[in-house]
């Protein structure tokens, strides 16, 4: 892969990530078999009546494990530390870059070098967001059926820090279809604060109601919880063993599924292949 202008001079192959052999889970009981693909409802959501839809990004809308991982690497090789497997690095998405960084440095005490480790892994990072990242299949076809309603306007609510989490919509095709894409750094808290989630219900003059939350952790769920919103969670994204902990008011494991218990229909789905069309740098 060429090495991109400006970019810190560690390559992101895909070979740059350790693997470790994992034994399999455990067995499956049959009534595990039987609710697994299965739409859970805690709470039915009033689908005639929601109005906005506020995605989560990772592990919802994009998989973007892999360049995360490839960075928190590039940044750990950096200061000569030993690189992390990518099952490791992906347990420590969804809180915010600077808390993905500490925990892969182990949590150190020195916070100077903690803030010049972040400094290195987003320098990275903003050059390297769209190698593999990519929309989970069908997520762009569920978002024009979503936009043809005419009736529900969709917004994004990341922990990653606003300006990648808007490049990678963007550079995905995904940015037409959000009236806001605010991250992490947007506001002085971070999910499951619910002031995001509220700064998007008054700019959109919605009703908490009128809204549902979609994401694939429990930071999604509590924030729609604390914002007095309903919840959406999705199986197939990178925190869904945090769903147990915080079940949502509905559970889904396939983004047909998210469409189904919104009331809507989906068309064909998409491919996963990673895009840079319409990258924004």
């Amino acid at each position: 892969m060429p090495q991109r202008k400006g970019s810190p001079q560690e390559s992101c192959a895909h070979p740059c990530l350790p693997f470790t052999a994992s034994s399999p889970g455990p067995k499956q009981s049959p009534e595990a078999d039987i609710l697994k693909g299965m739409i859970r409802v805690a709470r039915p959501i009033p689908a005639d009546r929601i109005k906005l839809l506020i995605f989560d990004l990772d592990g919802t809308l994009v998989d973007s494990k892999m360049d995360l991982a490839c960075s928190v690497n590039a940044m750990l090789r950096h200061y000569h530390r030993p690189e992390l497997p990518i099952e490791v690095i992906g347990s420590y998405i969804g809180d915010g870059a600077p808390m993905l960084v500490r925990r892969a440095l182990g949590d150190p005490d020195d916070q100077q070098f903690v803030m010049e480790a972040l400094q290195f892994f987003m320098a990275y990072y903003r050059e390297h967001k769209l190698d593999h990242t990519y929309a989970y299949a069908g997520i762009p076809e569920a978002l024009e059926t979503i936009r043809r309603t005419g009736r529900i306007t969709m917004a994004v609510l990341s922990n990653k820090p606003v300006r990648p989490s808007r490049d990678i919509c963007a550079g995905l095709g995904l940015g037409e279809y959000f009236v806001q894409i605010y991250g992490g750094n947007s506001f002085e808290t971070k999910k499951p604060d619910p002031f995001g989630a509220l700064t998007l219900l008054r700019e959109t003059g919605t009703k908490a109601q009128e809204a549902v939350m979609i994401g694939d952790s429990q930071n999604d769920v509590l924030t729609a919880q604390n914002a007095g919103m309903w919840s959406l969670g999705v199986n197939y994204g990178l925190s869904p063993e945090s769903l147990q902990a915080h079940p949502p008011d509905v559970l889904v494991d396939t983004v047909e599924e998210m469409l189904q218990a919104l009331g809507l229909a989906v068309g064909a789905a998409s491919g996963e292949v990673p895009s840079r069309e319409g990258f924004v740098s």
